[in-house]
């Protein structure tokens, strides 16, 4: 580099003396989930899953949003969907979301609702991670399975996971 900048360069312990931050901020904030998040929820807990339909590419967005993201028209009514779709994609996990070591590894991936083409969400898999690893596991017909209802409170969790659908099922 044949130049030198101008100034006085840290050392190390000057550097990280200066960029270390001892702080715990009691940050306190409200999040809205808005029209359609609150009805989705709200319809998991009672069991159902809904989407809005785009009045004008009748695209069904779950989960559902007052604003078509392809078209970026109003959607108009709301449109319940069975709880069976397909898995798009999927990783096996073995790390947990609160970023500890599991023992034993967690599939999750995306289903993508056969009422709803296009749309889907991210959630748990019960199947084997060599379905995944092998990738037999995409494209497998898979139906959500419930918590009891007395246990649901409104949460993407009231699905405890999606399990592959048996014959004649769905």
């Amino acid at each position: 580099m044949g130049y030198k900048l101008p100034g006085t360069p840290l050392k190390r312990a000057e550097f990280e003396k200066a960029f270390k931050v001892e702080d715990k901020p009691e940050a306190k904030y409200a999040w809205a989930a808005g029209q359609a998040l609150s009805r989705f929820l709200e319809e998991l807990k009672n069991g159902r899953i809904v989407g809005r339909r785009c009045r004008n590419c009748g695209k069904i967005l779950i989960p559902p949003r007052m604003y078509c993201e392809h078209c970026f028209r109003p959607t108009g009514e709301w449109v319940y969907v069975r709880p069976v779709g397909r898995i798009v994609t999927a990783v096996v996990s073995y790390i947990a979301a609160t970023r500890e070591r599991l023992e034993k590894p967690e599939v999750i991936g995306i289903v993508e609702f056969e009422d709803a083409p296009g749309s889907g969400i991210f959630h748990r898999l019960n199947i084997d991670p060599e379905l995944v690893i092998s990738r037999k596991a995409f494209g497998m017909r898979v139906k959500a399975v419930w918590k009891p209802p007395k246990e649901r409170e409104g949460s993407i969790n009231d699905i405890l996971y999606f399990e592959p659908v048996g014959e004649g099922e769905g």
